[in-house]
């Protein structure tokens, strides 16, 4: 373990409050930079500091830095929606790859030696083969994917020049929530299938769009390779053990659970847990949007003391139907 804190950024938002929580769990201190702009502060563990202020606030963030005792980073702030990224690509470049570089520039300056870096199979774009191994060409079709992608560029390049190595976990779809119901996916408008399948199988929605029914997959619907967030919090644990562990070495690796299920299959899921029947809309493609995303995971396997505990997708559904449940009770 690390002697000293851990700078959380995006520590506010869905993937970040589960990355808190997993670090106080493990024994960590932990100091949270978020603007509140997508995140909520009351989804901060109290264990854990909060500063309110943009990643690029370089007062801000380097005096987080030096009163915490900061020793390692990790960065989850950013804009997620790929469709967006499409019809809005400088908000991605700015959010994304302008505002890491100050980030990386407030660690390189206060000597922060090691950096995990929420990064996405996006990255890969339309792959050439399933599932996707990370030494696979690396050519977004997207902006969100290459804004992540030049983030990549950065961090390789940065710890070529400087005291700092970094992991880059290149995310595939992250969904359900912490089981003990303290966190959760809580944004309005949220774009995550299963996020959206649960809430319309608790009336918050009248039915969900289905992006294409003309794809080459089994059942025409994309494929993609569901993570449960509370394992993805641990992979995050787990890899800051790796770089304390090898200062010198850095990681770029996939995490997934090697299989994918298809957005029809997803939401038959959903039927059965929630023995609610989701009124499928089929619509056209979305800008941007591979047939199919499946991890090689064989890496991050062998590389982290790291094993998934959730690996089931009826169960990751039922963990996201339950914090709905939980922000139902908290709206009411």
């Amino acid at each position: 373990m690390i002697d000293g804190a851990v700078l959380v950024t995006g520590g506010a938002g869905y993937i970040g409050s589960h990355a808190v929580l997993a670090l106080l769990d493990a024994g960590y201190r932990v100091v949270v930079v978020d603007n509140l702009v997508t995140g909520f502060a009351w989804a901060v563990d109290p264990r854990a500091m909060l500063v309110e202020a943009n990643i690029e606030d370089d007062h801000a963030v380097r005096a987080a830095i030096r009163d915490h005792g900061v020793k390692a980073i990790m960065h989850f702030a950013g804009s997620v929606v790929v469709p967006e990224s499409v019809s809005d690509p400088l908000k991605y470049y700015r959010n994304n790859t302008v505002a890491t570089r100050a980030l990386l520039e407030s660690a390189v300056a206060c000597g922060v030696p090691h950096f995990i870096f929420s990064s996405t199979a996006a990255t890969y774009g339309t792959p050439t083969k399933i599932p996707v191994v990370e030494t696979d060409p690396t050519v977004p079709i997207n902006p969100y994917g290459m804004s992540k992608l030049m983030t990549e560029a950065m961090l390789r390049d940065t710890a070529a020049a400087h005291p700092i190595n970094y992991c880059a976990l290149r995310y595939f779809n992250v969904a359900g929530a912490d089981p003990q119901g303290r966190s959760g996916q809580s944004t309005a408008g949220a774009t995550h299938l299963i996020k959206v399948a649960v809430e319309a199988a608790t009336g918050k929605r009248a039915s969900v769009g289905v992006f294409g029914t003309d794809f080459d997959t089994p059942d025409g619907t994309g494929v993609r390779d569901y993570i449960h967030v509370s394992d993805l919090a641990a992979a995050h644990v787990a890899a800051l053990d790796l770089l304390t562990a090898d200062p010198a070495k850095s990681h770029t690796l996939n995490c997934g659970y090697g299989r994918g299920f298809s957005v029809l299959e997803v939401l038959d899921a959903v039927d059965r847990v929630t023995n609610v029947h989701i009124e499928r809309k089929i619509e056209g493609r979305r800008a941007g949007d591979p047939a199919a995303l499946v991890a090689d995971n064989s890496a991050i396997l062998k590389a982290l003391d790291w094993r998934p505990q959730r690996d089931d997708l009826d169960l990751i559904v039922r963990d996201a139907l339950a914090w709905e449940r939980v922000l139902a009770e908290r709206d009411a």
